[in-house]
């Protein structure tokens, strides 16, 4: 394989996989196309099976072109990095791909414009387990109202991307920022979340980084 990820003679099945989940140009949502430099899509392996799912890009995942990178992304992999699990082994995707003006939450329109990706995505994937960081996917996905903070770690069987899901609710990470009281519950349930997808375990006589390396 070369550096790009390509094979040798040009092709790359997992790189046309993943050429297939990229949405190269899209102008459904005004404001959405007017406030973006960019349409962000998902990043990680197209057969993971675990995928985290958050509501749409901020600034600066507007400006680097991948979902949380931001302080709430930071946030994320260090809640990664203690439960043994690396960013590379994850999927992680928005609910829209696109930065919506000053950080609002995307309109119910907007959300159903970005469903078709979203729901392609998750079929490609099969996941065994989505993650849902924040109250915004959560009640797009499960089609309910959730009171995220009371549901936050449970997890819930939906039909979604025409098969039966498990689902497990979450907090958005950023909201550890703001209250420190979530904080261990989050860690807690992206731990939960490793366990239960099989991504990792636990390491029982250390630290939980056995597969991290240089990580």
């Amino acid at each position: 394989m070369t550096e790009n990820g390509d094979a040798p003679d040009g092709g790359s099945r997992e790189g046309a996989l993943d050429e297939g989940l990229r949405v190269p140009s899209c102008e459904r949502c005004p404001a959405l196309v007017e406030s973006r430099s960019r349409i962000v899509d998902g990043v990680g392996p197209t057969d993971a099976d675990l995928l985290f799912v958050g509501e749409g890009p901020g600034a600066q995942e507007d400006e680097q072109g991948e979902p949380f990178v931001g302080r709430s992304g930071g946030v994320l992999d260090e809640a990664l990095r203690d439960a043994g699990l690396a960013r590379a082994d994850v999927r992680i995707t928005n609910c829209v791909r696109c930065r919506p003006p000053d950080n609002r939450d995307p309109t119910t329109e907007e959300l159903a414009n970005c469903r078709g990706h979203l729901d392609a995505e998750i079929e490609r994937l099969d996941p065994a387990l989505i993650v849902t960081l924040g109250k915004v996917p959560s009640e797009h996905l499960l089609d309910r109202s959730v009171a995220i903070t009371a549901e936050s770690g449970e997890v819930v069987d939906a039909r979604i991307a025409g098969a039966s899901r498990r689902v497990l609710l979450s907090v958005h990470p950023a909201a550890t920022l703001y209250d420190r009281s979530q904080r261990d519950g989050f860690f807690e349930t992206i731990a939960r979340a490793g366990e239960l997808s099989g991504v990792s375990e636990r390491d029982e006589g250390g630290d939980g980084q056995s597969r991290l390396g240089e990580f």
